[in-house]
């Protein structure tokens, strides 16, 4: 929910610790306060975050990073939980012969 209780749905492009990605059909504007809402694996995560600058513009659609600014104790382990998830996911989906090997000599 952007400043002024306006709603806007989006997708969660990629998150991290301090922030993500999220595809918006219109930007919002840079330093703007919003609250985030995303489900996770380990849970409904709620935090508020500011706006930063679009990174990429369509004609349908933009993509925009923001930063956390207040998560709760909850959130924030929730949130890291689900890090770690992702984390060990992308681990364990990676088989041997997808790695690049040494050259031998």
């Amino acid at each position: 929910m952007a400043e002024g209780g306006q709603r806007a749905r989006a997708k969660l492009q990629s998150i991290s610790i301090n922030g993500g990605l999220l595809q918006l059909q219109q930007e919002l504007s840079t330093g703007d306060f919003v609250e985030i809402a995303f489900h996770t694996q380990a849970g409904r995560i709620c935090g508020m975050a500011e706006m930063l600058h679009p990174t990429r513009k369509y004609q349908s659609a933009c993509l925009q990073p923001f930063r956390f600014i207040a998560l709760g104790d909850d959130d924030h382990r929730k949130l890291r939980m689900a890090l770690d998830s992702a984390l060990d996911r992308s681990f364990l989906d990676s088989s041997p012969e997808r790695l690049p090997t040494a050259p031998r000599f």
